[in-house]
């Protein structure tokens, strides 16, 4: 999975109120939603397992950082 994939895959499973909850943060609090939806994607997309491609994708070789890789690609992402 990349990136991209896991941000689609968050787009089609995350309800309009929690989509538009996070567009509308300044994205200097993104970092906000670590324990909770930066752990949900932890946890469901696999990031601590070892030779994972998503967060190889993400360019880190730590769980957390990569989260949050993703998280921003999905503020990104729902900014356009």
């Amino acid at each position: 999975m990349t990136v991209g994939e896991a941000v689609d895959r968050l787009m089609a499973i995350l309800s309009g109120e929690e989509k538009l909850m996070i567009a509308l943060m300044p994205e200097d609090d993104l970092i906000d939603l670590h324990f909770g939806l930066g752990l949900a994607i932890r946890n469901a997309f696999g990031l601590h397992e070892p030779g994972s491609k998503l967060l190889a994708s993400c360019g880190t070789s730590h769980p957390n950082d990569a989260s949050g890789v993703i998280i921003s690609a999905l503020w990104r992402a729902l900014q356009a």
